[in-house]
């Protein structure tokens, strides 16, 4: 029997299973593929700066930046705004490639002391004893199948969770009315170390610079253009992305991908924690892309987690009221953010109020700040809802004369 079993040795999980040992439990860490070096290929790679303790936290500052990861910033423009800036002197986030990135992780985890990785092994049933989840069922790489009894089974196995499926936890689902097309381009100028995003309203695009002079260049549609773009997705990928206002030079530039798409993205989310199961990553929450959370709150998730749960894991408190104020923690952190961009994810376009706030980033740098912060979910969105920023909201909503 170990403390924590772990499904997933993706971001989430690895994060989880790492964070978990230095607080001294014992953790199968299990994983189907066999391959260590897999890696989730439908990804923009961004991580946003809100992750940036959790990944000092687990030492892998220092390993990305010994690759070469992209310390990013992040920029947005709307046609009613024009360019949205972000300060200097705010924390940053990283682009890095998956490819990188989860076996670096990966590696990470399974050289911490108390973490056993189990490669090519896939959940197929969970145990349970009484009403309690206590453990997992695994076919192992051979077909045998074998038990992992634990306090705690942690579910990091994304957006279509098969624990979430074991465990008949049902995800609450929205409909994103976008898809996406993307591709990797080597040599993209300027180089810039500025992940942009285009609020084309309705559709939508961004860039994100990553290690090796490697960017992923991504193209958002509207849902009501799906068969038309299906038809030569090439076209009208390279349509969008070479008309963006200050859009990256791609005449220079080396395609270095296929070009792959997400044509079906939900978003879901699902109650964070049960007794003996919790939640994290994408089996928690899984948005819209555009706006790069997926990777974030992947390891902030674990890090919540873990912060909630280490000292019940430990015998001093109750473990199932941990997890019952991880899912209120979880809820408090994320909710407000879901809502916001499964609402704008519905392909709508911007309403007046949005309009206003954009234009006021552009036009006052206090405003700007306060975006950033909440873009890069520092911060509540309820944040530019301070009195204090009101003259610059009043300000963009005056006519423009010329």
């Amino acid at each position: 029997m170990v403390d924590v079993v772990v499904v997933g040795a993706s971001i989430a999980g690895c994060a989880a299973a790492r964070l978990f040992a230095q607080a001294g439990a014992s953790v199968a860490l299990v994983e189907r593929r066999p391959d260590p070096a897999a890696y989730k290929v439908t990804c923009t790679h961004n991580i946003l700066s809100s992750a940036l303790p959790a990944i000092e936290r687990l030492g892998l500052d220092a390993l990305l930046d010994e690759r070469g990861a992209v310390r990013t910033y992040t920029d947005f423009w709307t046609p009613h705004s024009g360019w949205i800036r972000s300060p200097d002197d705010v924390p940053h986030g990283y682009g890095v490639r998956r490819a990188t990135l989860d076996p670096m992780l990966r590696e990470l985890a399974a050289s911490t002391p108390g973490v056993d990785l189990l490669l090519g092994h896939a959940a197929v049933r969970l145990l349970r004893n009484g009403g309690r989840i206590s453990g997992v069922e695994v076919e192992t790489p051979d077909g045998d199948s074998a038990s992992l009894e634990a306090r705690l089974v942690v579910a990091a196995d994304g957006r279509n969770s098969t624990v979430a499926r074991l465990a008949q936890v049902r995800g609450r689902v929205r409909r994103n009315n976008r898809f996406f097309y993307f591709a990797y381009w080597r040599g993209v100028r300027p180089r810039t170390d500025r992940a942009h995003l285009w609020f084309l309203d309705p559709e939508v695009a961004a860039a994100f610079p990553d290690e090796d002079d490697l960017s992923v260049v991504v193209a958002g549609f509207h849902r009501s253009r799906l068969a038309a773009v299906r038809a030569d997705p090439e076209s009208a990928y390279l349509r969008m992305v070479t008309r963006l206002p200050g859009g990256p030079d791609l005449a220079g530039a080396e395609r270095a991908s296929k070009l792959i798409g997400a044509l079906h993205m939900p978003n879901v989310m699902r109650p964070a924690a049960r007794p003996g199961l919790a939640f994290v990553g994408d089996a928690a929450l899984a948005a819209d892309p555009l706006f790069g959370v997926g990777c974030g709150w992947a390891f902030q998730s674990a890090e919540w987690l873990v912060d909630h749960t280490s000292s019940a894991l430990a015998g001093t408190h109750n473990l199932d009221r941990a997890l019952v104020r991880y899912r209120r923690a979880f809820r408090r952190h994320v909710s407000l953010h879901y809502w916001q961009m499964t609402d704008i994810s519905s392909g709508r376009k911007l309403r007046m109020n949005e309009r206003i706030a954009f234009r006021a980033a552009a036009m006052d740098p206090s405003f700007a700040r306060a975006v950033e912060e909440m873009a890069s979910r520092r911060r509540s969105p309820l944040r530019l809802l301070d009195p204090r920023l009101a003259p610059a909201l009043l300000s963009a909503a005056r006519p423009r004369v010329g």
